[in-house]
């Protein structure tokens, strides 16, 4: 993937330097980052929540806001910068205005969060209540050592994923899956985060041509989404945490179906493809 010369709008709040921070009582908006941890990322709730409870945060972390001049932060801006290209044409093209994220907050090891407090271990995530997408970038190193899913491109389908959940936000799917249970194989939230990945599929057709070729993708790097895809299926995460399969408590999808849908939005290049919730199968 070439990106380099991608166009950066500088939406980034950049809270790298400033240190973890303490953490206090949980709400629901702890709950969702903890399953998020888990369903994700493999990290057992308990461990999160525990995380979660040892104090409470003194005050709110003051980022930089602006386009970051490091190599590191540049590609999170220009990823972030080309979603919003992207989902503001796609929105247009249905009379609608696209609205970007509050911010994409670049952080080290623990920061606080509209959801509650957020730590690296529970990997990037999406807060709808303050509607930013958060990112420790230690957790490059994971996607590749952890997950097997190496290159930028690997990186930027994740960026994408959780753009994706803003998206969702916006034109009211997350309110759609919240009425269809939160566990099992054809839940709600099996259906928004396989709708995430079509849409991360959708960016990836339209980020090439929307940036005049200043980003570049091929197919060896969306074999690197498909495999970054696959690495965090439901299935292959608890194959990896217990050795066992209990699809009753799957949130994201299997390996296959994420790869499935990441496909579907990427050969089709439109958010339309990507209704999870009118699928009679996933």
């Amino acid at each position: 993937m070439r990106w380099s010369g991608g166009r950066q709008s500088g939406n980034i709040e950049d809270r790298r330097g400033l240190g973890p921070v303490g953490v206090g009582g949980i709400g629901l908006g702890g709950v969702v980052i903890a399953l998020i941890g888990y369903f994700v990322f493999g990290i057992s709730p308990s461990d999160t929540l525990g995380a979660l409870q040892q104090g409470a945060p003194a005050e709110q972390q003051q980022g930089v806001r602006g386009a970051p001049g490091d190599d590191a932060g540049k590609f999170v801006d220009v990823v972030g910068t080309s979603t919003t290209d992207v989902w503001s044409k796609l929105f247009a093209d249905e009379g609608k205005r696209y609205e970007s994220p509050a911010a994409i907050v670049l952080y080290d090891q623990s920061t606080v969060t509209g959801c509650g407090l957020g730590q690296a271990a529970m990997g990037p995530f999406y807060c709808p209540s303050d509607q930013k997408v958060y990112l420790d970038l230690a957790f490059w190193s994971d996607l590749e050592s952890r997950f097997g899913a190496q290159g930028d491109f690997a990186r930027a389908y994740v960026i994408a994923h959780e753009i994706g959940h803003h998206v969702q936000q916006l034109n009211g799917q997350a309110e759609r899956a919240g009425r269809l249970g939160s566990h099992g194989e054809t839940s709600g939230s099996v259906r928004l985060e396989l709708q995430a990945d079509c849409y991360a599929g959708v960016w990836a057709k339209h980020a090439g041509p929307m940036s005049n070729g200043a980003i570049t993708i091929d197919g060896a790097d969306i074999k690197g989404g498909m495999t970054a895809a696959a690495a965090v299926g439901d299935d292959a995460l608890q194959r990896q945490q217990s050795g066992q399969v209990m699809p009753d408590s799957f949130t994201h999808g299997t390996s296959a179906q994420r790869v499935r849908w990441f496909t579907k939005g990427y050969d089709a290049g439109s958010p339309g493809a990507c209704d999870t919730f009118g699928a009679s199968s996933l």
